[in-house]
């Protein structure tokens, strides 16, 4: 552990991750400015430790929010150490069940709102040469899986931009880690999980889609609340990463997490292979 006593700014400390974090954090006696939804859950934050917890009300899809959110936050303390993007929520739907409004909401928090929020921080922590930002995507960024399509594509959105910002900041003294979790008993099945609401689709879409986008969603129910991940394990996981001098720019979490990954990649690489002559075979004749 650094001997430095670090500022955090975490997005979204009401529960799940966020909070879960936040309360690692302060086990330490390292400062916490964490957003939340409301007055009563800033409240709450406070509570945990008076003199280091310290909430504001944000929404991270309102960019004049984030902007006054974040210098607030820079005005209030030292600077922002590390800066935590964890305010997000799953969209469960089919692709062609889902409304554009849903998927253009759905993108706009998961997407918009981190992307918003790094942007008001990088200034500073380029000044200082020094920070790290950590973005929460899921393993879902890595996989995706019917029922959780545009979920799946934000959070792939993100991925991009966070492994992009990586090389574009390294030089600069600014780290960048993306945790990619797989099942925790959060509240991903409850105030973080939205059901989308259909668009204009054909009347066979539930038994066309039932063998796929219906049982992904009977699993996703069945599951919710029994998910092997802890969270308070994963928060001590994330210290790890923030807390090394050469972190990771994925930090996979959970043993299902790493399973689909390695799987995932074994059959791309598998695909590339029996693509290659294919693939190659696209270049101008010399």
């Amino acid at each position: 552990m650094t001997e430095k006593k670090r500022t955090w700014l975490i997005t979204g400390v009401s529960s799940g991750f966020g909070r879960a974090l936040a309360v690692a954090v302060l086990a330490r006696g390292e400062r916490v400015w964490g957003s939340v939804r409301n007055a009563a859950d800033a409240e709450a934050f406070r509570l945990l430790a008076p003199d280091l917890a310290h909430a504001f009300v944000m929404d991270v899809a309102d960019e004049a929010a984030v902007r006054a959110g974040v210098a607030a936050v820079e005005t209030a303390s030292d600077g922002i150490d590390v800066l935590v993007n964890n305010a997000g929520y799953g969209l469960v739907g089919g692709v062609e069940e889902t409304s554009l409004a849903d998927a253009r909401a759905q993108f706009e928090v998961n997407v918009f709102g981190a992307l918003g929020v790094m942007q008001a921080a990088l200034p500073a922590m380029r000044r200082r040469r020094a920070g790290h930002i950590v973005n929460v995507t899921s393993v879902s960024g890595l996989v995706g899986w019917p029922s959780l399509g545009l979920y799946s594509g934000s959070k792939f959105a993100l991925e991009g931009i966070t492994e992009t910002l990586a090389q574009e900041v390294a030089h600069l003294g600014i780290k960048v880690t993306m945790v990619e979790p797989g099942g925790f008993r959060t509240d991903f099945a409850g105030r973080s999980r939205k059901r989308g609401e259909p668009a204009a689709i054909p009347t066979d879409l539930a038994a066309d889609y039932d063998a796929t986008v219906g049982k992904c969603k009977r699993i996703l129910a069945g599951h919710a609340g029994h998910e092997r991940g802890d969270p308070a394990r994963a928060a001590l996981a994330i210290l790890k990463a923030v807390d090394a001098e050469t972190p990771p720019l994925r930090l996979l979490l959970g043993e299902d997490a790493v399973g689909y990954a390695t799987d995932k990649f074994a059959r791309q690489l598998a695909e590339i292979e029996a693509w290659r002559a294919v693939s190659v075979d696209t270049d101008f004749l010399s």
